[in-house]
């Protein structure tokens, strides 16, 4: 019994360093991005001309939201613009806000979407029948609970023109609402700064490429040409599908930090935290089933495992191969940690208290993608107060 009990110990102290190495890395990683992905500020500018831009504002059910991102809106310093804010049959007051604001700004268009089709995501859906209203050479698309700097769209606009880009999307600072949000999300970022790293995105040899539906702008023509949100209409992420489309079809595109200049809502309360965790995991499933069971158990031993292995270590302390499971656990979690304090600190800029909590917020997106594997085995999906069935749908929004 000793003797298996010591196996175990040593094979367990195994995987840990494995672990400790690949925590190695993403630290490695995310000290990169932060230091070297571009800023929406920062660039070399060229002259250019003031060409229209569309602003393409799908809302359902944000009368709680809605206001201040019109408010950040019709403030810009940039003067060629329209705001096309389409009201997705919301069933809150949504729809009498948008109207109150279109008193006060000629520059919002409202519009009522249609009933959606059989096949359509809402929120895809929704884009589209704002872009067909829409009269810009550029379009940016944006979310109802973001907030936006005065000067954004003309920062956004010259990077674009003077890089010569086709699309460019900006990263903004993601507002917590909740505490289980706070401890869960820098979990979350870890992987959006390595594996999803923006520059992975700006490199055109490398496959990774996504927008942040909170704030892209593309070009009319290139739009088009990706087949609009209609080429991605069955994607539950929509924002990472319609990206990969534009660079998979060779257009020049890029992803800069814009967390000083916008801010947007990622999870609003612990019903939509355990949606948006699901719908992560959701595509992966439908896509491959074998990537998506593979990236829970890394995800898994990643972010959790390392803690209760440390607490079994302590056990037997007396013992030697407990002795060296315990200062591999211990090695593991405080990696985990110094990703947290990373994320918390630099990229977050929430209290450090919320680093603490790593392996509870470890625990949740864990459980957060297991649910989302099982719920995808029923080929049913329920976001935004509708159920979606997928079947027959290959997701194509994620490459892992």
């Amino acid at each position: 019994m000793e003797v298996t009990v010591d196996i175990l110990n040593y094979l367990l102290t195994v995987i840990l360093i494995g672990i400790s190495f690949v925590w190695i890395f993403l630290i490695k990683s995310m000290v990169s991005t932060i230091r070297w992905t571009p800023h929406l500020d920062i660039f070399e500018k060229k002259e250019h001309g003031n060409p229209k831009v569309s602003i393409i504002l799908p809302a359902r059910n944000e009368e709680e939201f809605i206001g201040k991102c019109l408010d950040s809106l019709v403030d810009q310093d940039y003067t060629n613009y329209e705001i096309i804010v389409i009201d997705d049959s919301s069933d809150d007051a949504t729809s009498q806000i948008i109207s109150e604001y279109v008193k006060k700004s000629s520059k919002i268009i409202p519009v009522k979407a249609q009933e959606k089709p059989d096949g359509w995501m809402g929120k895809n859906w929704a884009c589209m029948e704002g872009h067909k209203n829409a009269t810009g050479d550029l379009l940016l698309f944006t979310d109802a609970d973001t907030r936006h700097s005065q000067n954004v769209v003309s920062l956004a606009v010259s990077h674009l023109l003077s890089l010569e880009l086709d699309a460019l999307s900006a990263i903004p600072r993601l507002l917590t609402m909740d505490f289980w949000t706070r401890i869960t999300l820098p979990m979350i970022s870890t992987f959006l700064h390595t594996r999803f790293s923006a520059i992975r995105v700006n490199d055109p040899t490398k496959k990774t490429a996504y927008f942040f539906g909170s704030f892209f702008i593309i070009k009319q023509k290139t739009y088009k040409a990706v087949g609009m949100h209609e080429g991605v209409k069955h994607e539950i992420i929509e924002d990472g599908a319609l990206g990969k489309k534009v660079k998979e079809s060779g257009h020049k595109m890029r992803i800069v930090r814009g967390d000083h200049l916008i801010e947007a809502v990622w999870a609003r309360d612990k019903s939509t935290l355990w949606n948006a965790l699901k719908r992560l995991m959701i595509p992966l499933y439908l896509q491959s089933k074998k990537i998506a069971i593979g990236s829970f158990f890394a995800v898994l031993f990643l972010l959790f495992i390392p803690f209760p292995i440390l607490a079994y270590s302590t056990l037997r302390l007396e013992s030697t191969s407990f002795l060296v499971l315990f200062t591999a656990s211990l090695v593991a979690s405080i990696m985990i940690y110094i990703g947290a304090i990373i994320e918390v600190k630099e990229l977050l800029q929430l209290k450090l208290v919320y680093a603490l909590f790593a392996p509870f917020g470890g625990l949740v997106v864990t459980l957060g993608f297991l649910s989302g594997l099982l719920q995808a085995k029923s080929s049913t999906v329920t976001w935004r107060g509708r159920s979606y069935s997928m079947k027959d749908h290959v997701q194509n929004s994620i490459s892992v």
